[in-house]
C-alpha cells in the first residue's frame, strides 16, 4: 500500500501544454490523499519535459502529492499502456485520467466520496466539450436516468437500451445536464452510463478482479476502445456510474488515435 487513497494514472503521449494543464487541475484538488503517475510514449521528447509540466510537479509533491515520471516503450496499443500503469497502482483507488482532462477544484474528492458512498466498480466524469456550451441538445439527453440506490451490476452491448446513454456524454451535454439538475454546493447525482470517457475512478480491487486491461495481449497495437471494454466487464460485475456536476474540461486538442477502426471491445467481445 502507498498509504493514499487514490492513485492518479495518466498515459501521455506527445501533449506537453495539455499534460501541464491536466497536473494543473491536480495541483488544486484538495483530496483524498493521492499520488500521480505519469507514463510517457512520446515520439521524441516526453510530454513531462517541460518547465510548465515539472512546475506543476513541484507545486504537487509541496502539497504531499508525489508525483512519478515514466517512459514506457516500445507501443504496444492503449490497452498495454494502461496496464502497465495499473501494475504500478498500489492504492485502493485508480483514478484513469487522460492526458487532455482539466478537472475543476473539488472534482476528486467528489468522485471518492461517491465511489466509498455507492460502493460500485467505478464512477466517472465525463468530460465536458465547453466550445459546445450554447449548443444544447434535448434529445441527447433523454436517455439519462439516475440510480436510486446502490448501482447494480449491468450488461452494455452496442444496441442494447443501456447503449443509447452513450449520446448523454456528447458535446457538453454533461454540462447541461447538471445545469437542469440545479444542484446545490456539495451536492451530486449518479447516473445510469454506458461507458464514461477520459476521467474514471475505479475500485482498484474491482478492476483487477476482472483482468484490468490484460486483454491488450489480444488486440493489434492501433486499437481503440480499451477504456469501454474494462468498463464493461467491471460493470457485469460490480456496476458503475456517471456522476454530476462532472468538473472535468475536455481541452479539445486534435486526438492523438486517429485509428479507430478497431474497436477493443469488438475483438474481444466473446470473452466478455
Amino acid at each position: 500500500m502507498t498509504g493514499h487513497e487514490v492513485d492518479v494514472l495518466i498515459p501521455t503521449r506527445d501533449r506537453p501544454t495539455e499534460l501541464a494543464t491536466a497536473l494543473a487541475g491536480l495541483a488544486a484538488q484538495d483530496g483524498p490523499s493521492f499520488r500521480v503517475l505519469v507514463s510517457d510514449q512520446s515520439d521524441g521528447a516526453p510530454s513531462y519535459a517541460t518547465q510548465p509540466a515539472r512546475s506543476m510537479a513541484r507545486v504537487l509533491r509541496m502539497r504531499g502529492r508525489p508525483v512519478t515520471f515514466d517512459r514506457h516503450l516500445p507501443r504496444r496499443g492503449l490497452a498495454e499502456h494502461r496496464a502497465h500503469l495499473l501494475s504500478l497502482a498500489r492504492s485502493p483507488y485508480v483514478l484513469f485520467l487522460d492526458d487532455d482532462v482539466w478537472l475543476e477544484p473539488g472534482t476528486l474528492a467528489r468522485l471518492h466520496r461517491a465511489i466509498r458512498v455507492l460502493g460500485c466498480g467505478f464512477v466517472g466524469a465525463a468530460v465536458q466539450g465547453l466550445s459546445y456550451v450554447d449548443d444544447v441538445r434535448p434529445g441527447e439527453l433523454e436517455p439519462y436516468e439516475e440510480w436510486s440506490g446502490p448501482p447494480e451490476p449491468e450488461r452494455v452491448r452496442p444496441g442494447s437500451p443501456e447503449w443509447r446513454r452513450w449520446t448523454l456524454h456528447n458535446a457538453a451535454n454533461p454540462t447541461h445536464l447538471a445545469q437542469r439538475l440545479a444542484l446545490r454546493p456539495g451536492e451530486w447525482r449518479a447516473y445510469k452510463v454506458a461507458w464514461v470517457g477520459g476521467c474514471v475512478l475505479y475500485d482498484r480491487e474491482a478492476l483487477e478482479s476482472v483482468g484490468g486491461f490484460d486483454f491488450w495481449r489480444d488486440l493489434p497495437p492501433d486499437h481503440a476502445g480499451e477504456d469501454v471494454l474494462a468498463q464493461w466487464r467491471v460493470m457485469a460485475e460490480r456496476g458503475g456510474a456517471g456522476i454530476l456536476p462532472s468538473g472535468a474540461v475536455h481541452l479539445e486538442s486534435p486526438t492523438t488515435v486517429p485509428d479507430r477502426r478497431v474497436q477493443a471491445y469488438d475483438v474481444v467481445a466473446g470473452r466478455t
